[in-house]
Formats: C-alpha cells, sequence, structure tokens
C-alpha cells in the first residue's frame, strides 16, 4: 500500500513544547489529516498542528497529570485505534503503550527516564516543588510495578526507531529491542540567516532549562575558573545555585528572545554542553550556526560533535576535565561553513524523507 493512501494516527505522551513535539509537528506535516491523540496540549501546540489534536478527560486535570502515569496508562491504553492502517507513537513514557491491530511504529525519544536511567536523578530532584516529597513517595512505591507496565508496553510496537545511537542501546539495554536511528529534527534555516553570518565570534554560551542533570554548573565554574566569557541563557530550578557559582566572567540572559539566541550562538567562539542528553537540539542548532559544540563525551552527542571538525569532547563530568578541552582549544582551527554543513543531516525535510522510506518499508 502507498503511504499515501494510508490511515494514520498519531499518539504522543503529551504536546506542551520541547524536541519531542518537533516530532510531532514533522510527522503532522507528512500526515496533515491523521488526528494526534495525546493525554495533555497547550492551546499554543493545538493551534500549531491545526486542531487536529484529539485530547479526553485527562486534559481537565492541568498539571495534576504529571503525578499520574497510572491514569495516563489507562487513558492511553483504552483509545480505540484498531480503524486505523498505522498508527505512530512519538513516546518517551506512556504513549508507546498504546493496544491496536494496525502497524504500530514507535519513535521512542527515550525508555522513560523515571523508570530507568535517571530514577536516582529524579528521587533527588522530582521537579515538583513543594511537592517534591509526595513524588518521591509515589515513585518509590510504584516503580517496580511501573518498570514492569514499561517494559510490557514496549514489547507492543511492531518497530522501533530511536532518535539517536545512545537511545538506541537504552532500549536494547531496558526493553530487550532492536532499533533503527533515525534523528528528530532540527530547523537549520533559522540559523542561517544572512545578518548573523561573519559576526565576530568571543567567548562562550550555554542554553536551555537549567536543570542539574544537564551540568551547567560544569561550565559556570569551569569558564569561572578560567576567567573565560560565557553567556548563559534560559532558566529552571538550578538557576540561584548557578549565579552563586559564577564569577564576573559569566552573564545570564535569562530566556532570551529567539532573535538573540540566534545572534548570541552566531556570535560566540563554542556552545559547552556538558550534561549527558538522550540527543541534543541545542548543540545542533548551535552547529547550524557553525559554531563549534564542547561537549561531555557521552548520550546523543556522539553523532554528531566531530573531534577538529564539528567541535571538541570532554571525557569526564568534571570542572577540571572541561577546563583541560577549553584551555586547548583552538577556535581558529573551525571552519563555520564546514560545521554548518553537518547540520542539513538533521533538516525537517531529512527527516521526512526518511520516515518514509522507513514505512514504506516495514508496511
Amino acid at each position: 500500500m502507498a503511504t499515501q493512501n494510508l490511515k494514520v494516527a498519531i499518539v504522543h505522551d503529551w504536546l506542551i513544547g520541547g524536541g519531542a513535539e518537533l516530532v510531532v509537528e514533522q510527522l503532522h506535516k507528512m500526515y496533515p489529516d491523521a488526528p494526534i491523540y495525546t493525554s495533555y496540549c497547550t492551546p499554543e501546540w493545538r493551534k500549531r498542528l491545526d486542531n487536529k489534536v484529539v485530547t479526553g478527560w485527562l486534559q481537565h486535570l492541568g498539571k495534576f497529570r504529571k503525578f499520574i502515569p497510572l491514569l495516563r496508562i489507562w487513558w492511553f491504553t483504552h483509545l480505540k485505534l484498531n480503524d486505523y492502517d498505522l498508527v505512530i507513537s512519538s513516546s518517551g513514557a506512556e504513549a508507546k503503550g498504546i493496544k491496536t491491530k494496525a502497524l504500530h511504529i514507535n519513535y521512542c525519544h527515550a525508555p522513560t527516564h523515571y523508570y530507568w536511567s535517571r530514577y536516582d536523578q529524579y528521587m533527588q530532584q522530582p521537579g515538583f516543588g513543594k511537592m517534591d516529597w509526595l513524588a518521591r513517595i509515589g515513585l518509590k512505591l510504584l516503580v517496580a510495578p511501573l518498570r514492569k507496565w514499561d517494559y510490557k508496553a514496549a514489547q507492543r510496537p511492531d518497530y522501533i526507531i530511536a532518535n539517536s545511537s545512545h537511545i538506541q542501546a537504552d532500549i536494547k539495554k531496558y526493553y530487550g529491542r532492536d532499533s533503527e536511528v533515525i534523528h528528530p529534527p532540527v530547523y537549520f534555516e533559522r540559523f542561517q540567516k544572512p545578518e548573523n553570518q561573519n559576526l565576530p565570534r568571543k567567548g562562550f554560551v550555554i542554553s536551555g532549562r537549567q536543570t542539574p542533570y544537564k551540568r551547567f554548573d560544569l561550565a559556570v565554574q569551569a569558564c569561572t575558573t578560567l576567567n573565560l566569557p560565557l553567556k548563559v541563557i534560559g532558566d529552571g530550578p538550578d538557576n540561584a545555585r548557578l549565579r552563586s557559582l559564577a564569577g564576573p566572567s559569566v552573564e545570564f540572559l535569562g530566556r532570551a528572545p529567539d532573535d538573540e539566541l540566534e545572534r548570541v550562538f552566531a556570535s560566540s567562539e563554542a556552545l559547552i554542553f556538558p550534561g549527558l542528553d538522550d540527543f541534543g537540539i541545542t548543540p545542533v542548532e548551535a552547529i547550524a550556526s557553525g559554531t563549534p559544540v564542547i561537549a561531555y563525551k557521552a548520550g546523543g552527542a556522539l553523532d554528531y560533535v566531530k573531534p577538529g571538525v564539528t567541535g571538541e569532547f570532554f571525557s569526564k563530568p568534571t570542572v577540571e576535565s572541561l577546563c583541560n578541552t577549553l584551555h586547548a582549544f583552538n577556535r581558529a582551527s573551525f571552519d563555520p561553513k564546514t560545521i554548518s554543513a553537518v547540520a542539513k543531516g538533521f533538516t525537517p525535510h531529512t527527516f521526512q524523507e526518511k520516515m518514509h522510506a522507513y514505512i514504506q518499508a516495514h508496511i
């Protein structure tokens, strides 16, 4: 059957904004008539997806939905999806657990973090503010049966796609399943604006949500130690601690608007990416800007940081290791055009081409 004649449904955990949502957006462009089933959707994303989003009673629980994985499990497993030819689940949580007789392809952003690879981190920093104590108790009591369900749910898709080689290995480790890597889309063109080409480059940048596991503290402390200029873009629960660690060479810009972020990326010597990430949209955006990336040698960064071409690695998650790489870093040895050309392999068009080919090969 030709892919354009398929009756398709898309299923996603929740739509609030992030790299996973960009995958859903491209799937929607591939199949504009397909309904998008999700547990919760913001008004912005409902409009952005042309009102094709289908939600249920969980939508009315607002932020409380974060506390109730058992209810999300119930909702996703009771969706009626047997009338479709193809169901694509985009999931790093419960959406992969749908039950359907249709061909089910799962795009896996990660095996559910809070059950597997980041369980200890979530126990230390659940991210629920004053309700952290309740989240810890709930996760500790329920993690064993939830891991059992999550493993079982990961056996339901007919095929699994991983968003990086790192996640491909985690899928094998936690779910015992093989998968194929198709990298998520990165909006290349917004980082190629003519007015941002050939800007003088000075200092370093780090960008994203400031949570402890992203290890922004390494960048702040290393640049403070070496007295190197560092611009910090974004906000988050770790902001106050990061400010307390920062010396005079570190500047906090807060949540910069898009045009400022694009300009800062294009005028920096390198982006520092010190955490272990499943993929990492931000460093690929920097690469699209012609800006090299200095990354911790692990996770998704292994797929796009090529030493001497698109950036450099530091081998240990320590301030000393990062300082050693920063000290040896020579911006003049990197060519912005060569760097930005690498990002063309991560464009939305490339993503759609690879997904179409994959689906055609498996229907």
